[in-house]
């Protein structure tokens, strides 16, 4: 609920923002129309970055391999113990 809460302030803030800028004249009324959109677009570039380094950074599991490594061996040793021919790749 509160990160809802920080999201919707955001958002307001945001849009006072826009509406005081347009309300004065600080800049022309036809690029003020467009901020908005260099906001969606932004917000997009911001998440694909945010996307890019979490992969680039993704951690590796060592320990969580060996679980996982053992576990295939004890199903193999399972399915051959019940008759299924499972080859040792």
């Amino acid at each position: 609920m509160k990160h809802v809460l920080k999201i919707l302030t955001l958002l307001v803030a945001i849009s006072a923002f826009w509406i005081g800028l347009l309300e004065t004249s600080l800049i022309p009324r036809s690029n003020a129309w467009l901020l908005p959109i260099y906001f969606v677009v932004s917000l997009g570039c911001y998440g694909l970055l945010m996307v890019g380094i979490g992969l680039t950074r993704f951690p590796t599991c060592p320990h969580e391999a060996l679980l996982l490594q053992q576990d295939i061996v004890e199903a193999k040793d399972f399915l051959m113990q019940k008759g299924v021919d499972v080859a040792s790749t």
